[in-house]
């Protein structure tokens, strides 16, 4: 069937905050990144198509492609419309769409022969210079597709893969989508055989004699190669760059602070989530993908705790695993959180796949274990029916609006029942030399009530267990409570 090129045009909730922002460093990512769309009239149509993983990805005018080998018919054009805003967010225009109906993808052109000649007529009549594949597909049906339409065809790993390269800021963030597209690229490669080899035999290969003649390596294993050495370097890098991240998360478990990671869908607010509550102003765009690199933020619940709330990538259906690979050292401070807030995109048309696929991710970090706290986002814009099966379908759960604000105050009561309890109740007379004690009580604790007497500060406070320890000393001063 062809798909109505309306139904792929961009039309996400805009969910930015109404009051204005002050400008910082996070809107000049904004505006750097909205400069960054692909130039139009480049042509990217293959001369040769067995060059196309030698050329820098372009996307401009795109056709989609899908194969509907499960579910619904509306569940399959869910998945292509997710697959436009994908291609638009990559800085492509969608033309249209085709979703064929098989019970699994074929084994070399993806699609059927029929389907893959209508699909040659409808590249040739709209003039798209690229298909893009809603699967990953093997490097034989990309070749043999590209084969058929005479232009570039890529697949939704790459596609995904684009959008991040464009997307990363940080020196970890390039490195970690960089081992991504070098892992992805490695068994994609093809070459032309032993016209393109860097040695020669016989008396040219350097009087090598009886069993040095022959093609020697050619142009792909020297490309083969060079990847592998690259792979193996960005991740000495990785692990390098994330011990600093493994010594913050150490302080902070010393210092017995809970923390808190925001995990769910692309898209679903979680950015906007975090600086809801932490007034913090980190990059917001109503885009996909628009955070890599995981944001730390200090916050406090109403009885006083301080806790640490960390924004993360976001995920989506059929992530990569080459990213899931790359990303593990950043997707840590989700495993090793106290509590996860899942943020769901309430108004979305299919929350529940979304639900799903999220949590096969954090099963895939080991998180499976980590208690969850389910986020209704954009309450105010989702029908509030499908909201109220949706609190019935997962129990421990909670509505809010980012940008209004409405439901953050049942969202701080909800994560303080469910962050364990760690700090402990003293009352100590304080000494107004250890001023340095009070502080840290009123930074890492709760502050009950404070005195100064001539004795000095008499203080009653709940604090976590390592300052409780550093303050018994004082307790006895204190008399009795």
């Amino acid at each position: 069937m062809t798909a109505d090129p309306e139904k792929y045009t961009a039309d996400t909730h805009q969910h930015i905050r109404e009051a204005p922002e002050p400008f910082d460093a996070g809107q000049l990512d904004l505006a750097d990144r909205h400069s960054l769309r692909r130039v139009a009239g480049l042509s990217t149509e293959l001369q040769d198509v067995s060059e196309v993983e030698y050329r820098a990805l372009r996307l401009e005018r795109v056709v989609l492609l899908g194969v509907w080998t499960e579910g619904t018919l509306a569940i399959a054009e869910h998945s292509l419309r997710e697959l436009a805003l994908l291609a638009q967010t990559a800085g492509s225009q969608v033309l249209d769409g085709l979703i064929q109906r098989r019970s699994r993808p074929d084994a070399s052109t993806y699609v059927g022969a029929g389907k893959a000649a209508e699909l040659a007529d409808l590249v040739v009549a709209t003039g798209a210079d690229t298909v893009i594949c809603d699967g990953e597909l093997t490097p034989s049906q990309l070749r043999k597709l590209e084969g058929v339409v005479g232009v570039k065809v890529i697949d939704r790993t790459a596609l995904i893969l684009d959008i991040f390269a464009q997307h990363a800021r940080s020196k970890e963030g390039k490195a970690q989508v960089e081992l991504a597209q070098m892992q992805y690229m490695l068994p994609r490669l093809r070459g032309w055989g032993e016209s393109l080899s860097r040695q020669a035999g016989g008396r040219v290969a350097g009087g090598g004699g009886i069993g040095a003649r022959g093609p020697g390596e050619t142009k792909i294993e020297t490309d083969r190669r060079r990847i592998r050495v690259r792979i193996a370097r960005l991740r000495r890098e990785i692990t390098e760059m994330s011990v600093g991240r493994e010594v913050q998360r150490s302080q902070r478990r010393r210092r017995e602070v809970p923390s808190v990671a925001i995990a769910g869908y692309t898209n679903a607010g979680k950015s906007s989530l975090l600086n809801r509550l932490t007034g913090a102003h980190v990059l917001v765009d109503d885009s996909l993908f628009a955070t890599l690199d995981p944001a730390v933020r200090r916050a406090k619940l109403p009885s006083g705790t301080v806790f640490t709330l960390t924004d993360t990538v976001g995920f989506v259906r059929h992530l990569p695993h080459q990213l899931v690979d790359a990303f593990r050292s950043t997707l840590e401070e989700v495993a090793e959180a106290d509590l996860i807030l899942h943020v769901v995109d309430g108004s979305d048309a299919d929350p529940r796949s979304q639900i799903a696929a999220v949590r096969e991710v954090l099963a895939e970090i080991g998180a499976r274990d980590v208690p969850e706290l389910v986020v209704f986002n954009k309450a105010d814009m989702a029908d509030p029916i499908e909201l109220k099966g949706l609190q019935l379908a997962e129990r421990q759960s909670v509505l809010v609006s980012a940008r209004t604000g409405d439901g953050t105050a049942d969202l701080l009561a909800e994560i303080e029942r469910l962050l364990p309890r760690r700090n402990a109740q003293v009352s100590v007379v304080l000494p107004y030399a250890r001023g340095d004690l009070l502080a840290r009580a009123h930074q890492e604790g709760e502050v009950l009530q404070v005195e100064h007497t001539g004795a000095g500060t008499a203080l009653t406070a709940r604090v976590p267990p390592g300052l409780a320890a550093e303050l018994d000393q004082f307790a006895a001063a204190a008399g009795p409570a």
